[in-house]
């Protein structure tokens, strides 16, 4: 019988490592990993980028495979199963469509012992991807899906074993956001004291900001002084200005791009709005909780887990642009009420959120799954 070396070591695949939510997770539970206990390594698929670094700075291996479409695919399945056949590791985590492909079947051809996939998203647009899951999921030990939502998804039209199923959510560097400083928005063209609505995500059809933006133009007929703070960027940016144009309202609505200081921006708005069209457990809604930030939020997976109306903040259905107006108006007319709900939402957060409770759950699923093994 094998003797697993101490630390464990522990492999983790993701298709690729730019600025995104899954990226972050991902970032943020491999730094997380008592060192002692765990040898991490990190196999991206794509190229070197934003979170490679971050990674290698908090002193753990990462290696890229420079994936450049479904042609290159071949190429990264052999290089990465002789990459995890040189690391040997005791188990494989996956994160994202592709690295949840692709590193399975190498961490099979690899004799990877145990094998977890991350289940991030209830994707009801290609469903492809949930019929290629559920045909490849005989390889996976374990499934940890985001929320409840995202589980619930998995199972009823994905097809995946309930038992196989655990539910880790994200977690966020708690005193990060709610010890920051408030940024100057006047940057960016934001008067000082103005009430500012900020919203940050990719720039794509699921984050929903052109629902935001038909929202913030009935807000703006009503109280034309509010300003609306865009972070994030994706290839939506050119189509969102240039709806903010034709809606009359690119005065008040400000593209920022990816930022680095967040946490300061959130600390100098009044109010932050998750549009999004469907979500898995959506990070910059919690890292707008831990910051204090009145939030609101649509029903979509994820967010419905950690916002619960009149209590954490306000949902409003996905897609309906004027109930979103019209939840907007009502929170920034009920502030003080609105203020006491950030309160509740950032306790939350604290308890039962934070990076380092999610590191543990992680850990003591590592060790049940070795263990059985």
């Amino acid at each position: 019988m094998s003797v697993v070396p101490t630390p464990i070591p522990v492999a983790f695949c993701i298709t690729e490592l730019d600025r995104g939510g899954a990226e972050l997770a991902m970032t943020q539970l491999v730094l997380g990993l008592d060192r002692t206990e765990w040898l991490p390594r990190v196999y991206c698929l794509g190229p070197q980028s934003y979170f490679a670094e971050v990674i290698r700075s908090g002193g753990v291996n990462v290696e890229c495979f420079n994936a450049a479409g479904m042609t290159t695919l071949p190429r990264v399945l052999i290089q990465l199963t002789m990459a995890f056949r040189r690391f040997r590791p005791a188990l494989l985590q996956t994160f994202l469509f592709h690295g949840n492909l692709i590193g399975r079947l190498a961490g099979r051809l690899a004799r990877v012992p145990r094998i977890v996939s991350g289940i991030r998203v209830a994707d009801r647009h290609n469903h492809w991807h949930g019929h290629l899951d559920r045909f490849t999921n005989a390889l996976v030990d374990h499934n940890v899906c985001v929320s409840d939502g995202v589980a619930e998804f998995a199972i009823s039209h994905s097809g995946l074993n309930a038992q196989k199923i655990s539910v880790i959510p994200n977690g966020v560097d708690f005193n990060r956001f709610a010890a920051a400083e408030p940024a100057n928005l006047q940057q960016f063209g934001i008067p000082n004291g103005a009430t500012t609505l900020i919203t940050v995500g990719r720039l794509e059809e699921q984050k929903g900001i052109d629902i935001l933006l038909r929202a913030a133009s009935v807000v703006l007929t009503n109280s034309p002084s509010t300003h609306f703070l865009i972070v994030g960027d994706g290839p939506d940016h050119q189509d969102l200005q240039s709806l903010a144009q034709r809606l009359g309202i690119a005065n008040s609505v400000h593209f920022v791009g990816a930022r680095d200081d967040v946490p300061g921006l959130l600390a100098a708005s009044t109010v932050f709005v998750l549009p999004s069209r469907w979500e898995g457990m959506p990070n910059a809604l919690l890292e707008a909780m831990s910051a204090g930030l009145p939030v609101i939020a649509t029903a979509a997976e994820g967010s419905r887990d950690l916002v619960h109306t009149g209590r954490t903040g306000m949902l409003v259905t996905p897609g309906l642009w004027d109930e979103l107006a019209k939840v907007i108006q009502q929170t920034l007319g009920q502030m003080p009420a609105a203020k006491k709900m950030a309160i509740s939402a950032q306790s939350l957060v604290n308890e039962c959120y934070t990076t380092e409770i999610v590191s543990n759950a992680y850990g003591n699923l590592y060790r049940r799954l070795l263990h059985h093994h």
